[in-house]
């Protein structure tokens, strides 16, 4: 692989990768550091990596990756809410509600099978298609489906109970 090749698979896969390992570690300043470390294992591999396995190869080193950190230390996912609309008053009492969810849901998330976590906010935080993470993943489509199933009903749990 030339230097030119490099780059352009870098400048593809980079931000793809920080994100899944995001997903998988609950920590971004650590994504980030391991999505270098995967790209440093790939640059000296780089004279033995084949441009069209180098996605699949991309991925298997960042996910070795993350279950050696997984092996080393437990992680905590948390997600943060946003606020759309920060130009309403918020009352007390909707700051609480608010923030109880956060909780509840963070919770949750933390508590779904890796697998579902990851295929979770791979679709609903950027936005991919099935087929896509089904490639990004090397699993099929009907997997994907599945995972996604059981993060759904995981998660509508919180929402159906009552603070």
């Amino acid at each position: 692989m030339t230097r030119e090749d490099f780059k352009s698979v870098f400048d593809e896969y980079y931000r793809p990768l920080k994100n899944f390992l995001y997903y998988k570690l609950a920590d971004i300043d650590l994504a980030e550091d391991i999505t270098q470390e995967v790209f440093v294992k790939a640059w000296d591999k780089r004279d033995t990596i084949l441009l069209e396995t180098v996605k699949s190869y991309l991925y298997k080193i960042a996910n070795n990756l993350a279950i050696n950190h997984f092996n080393s230390a437990k992680t905590r996912f948390e997600l943060k809410l946003e606020d759309h609309d920060r130009s309403v008053q918020e009352s007390p009492h909707y700051v609480l509600e608010k923030d109880e969810f956060a909780a509840r849901l963070n919770r949750t998330l933390e508590n779904l099978p890796e697998s579902q976590r990851v295929v979770f906010l791979m679709n609903r935080i950027d936005d991919l298609t099935y087929s896509e993470i089904a490639g990004r993943l090397d699993i099929s489509v009907k997997a994907v489906e599945k995972r996604m199933q059981g993060a759904l009903e995981s998660l509508r749990s919180i929402t159906q109970s009552r603070f």
